[in-house]
């Protein structure tokens, strides 16, 4: 009986998740092809002008952009049925390319380019994972610039917060959007350590932890004594000696010295 219950429960669930799937709105540039069941004389490839218009045969100009594909459907079926053309039309439209709502997505992510927003409310996380994600050189922040309501906007929007808090900082996307992904903030250590040269700053790193990723100090060299420099606000040079518990800075410099003994 259990059983029974839990498959009439996912049996009525699947046409509920369907219905909350969004659909693709058409925007000018989308090349469509659109076909009559049974009419193979109507059948038509075109594309979304820029006023957001179609041409098709016996109706002439058609406005579809902004629409989702069911309800441009229901518009020409019902203007050739109107029209007299076709008694009971059934109508269908298939993207064949969609130029006109993309996402640019730049900088430090595995596959940049531009992306299309084939489903509404695609949001930021989507188009993320549809670039590869993040690359290792890429920040734990993401630029998202773009036009709200005829205005521009500019946010940078954590990573780690995004996939954590959920949808309240994963909010949908926009044709013409970019998001940015810049490289991410490097410290330096080199002189008696066993992998020297340029690391990622991960976020609240301490030198201990920054002389473990150059792991370790070598047979040679001794934690007393090591020496930071770092370029202060007004881009003097600084040097100083370090706590272990103490917290680096971007392009901070640690040396690690010979041992005298």
């Amino acid at each position: 009986m259990r059983k029974l219950i839990t498959l009439l429960l996912l049996l009525f669930s699947l046409p509920l998740t369907a219905a909350e799937t969004p659909e693709y709105v058409l925007t000018p540039g989308d090349i469509i092809r659109i076909t009559v069941y049974q009419n193979p004389d109507l059948t038509t490839e075109t594309r979304v002008s820029e006023s957001g218009t179609i041409t098709f045969p016996l109706l002439g100009s058609v406005r579809i952009a902004t629409l989702s594909v069911s309800q441009a459907e229901k518009i020409i079926a019902t203007r050739l049925r109107d029209g007299n053309f076709v008694q009971q039309p059934q109508v269908i439209i298939l993207p064949m390319q969609i130029r006109g709502s993309q996402v640019a997505v730049l900088g430090q992510v595995n596959r940049p380019g531009r992306y299309p927003l084939e489903l509404a409310n695609t949001r930021i996380s989507d188009i993320l994972a549809t670039a590869g994600g993040i690359s290792p050189l890429g920040a734990d922040t993401i630029v998202l610039s773009g036009t709200r309501n005829g205005r521009p906007i500019r946010k940078n929007i954590d990573v780690n917060a995004l996939f954590v808090d959920g949808t309240e900082l994963d909010e949908p996307v926009s044709s013409g959007d970019t998001l940015f992904v810049e490289r991410a903030q490097v410290f330096y250590i080199y002189g008696q350590v066993n992998r020297p040269g340029a690391f990622r700053l991960e976020r609240n790193m301490s030198v201990m932890q920054a002389l473990a990723t150059g792991g370790g100090v070598t047979a040679r060299g001794t934690e007393r004594g090591l020496r930071v420099h770092r370029r202060s606000d007004n881009g003097k040079l600084q040097e100083f000696e370090p706590k272990l518990e103490d917290l680096l800075q971007a392009n901070d410099v640690i040396y690690v010295r010979e041992s005298i003994f």
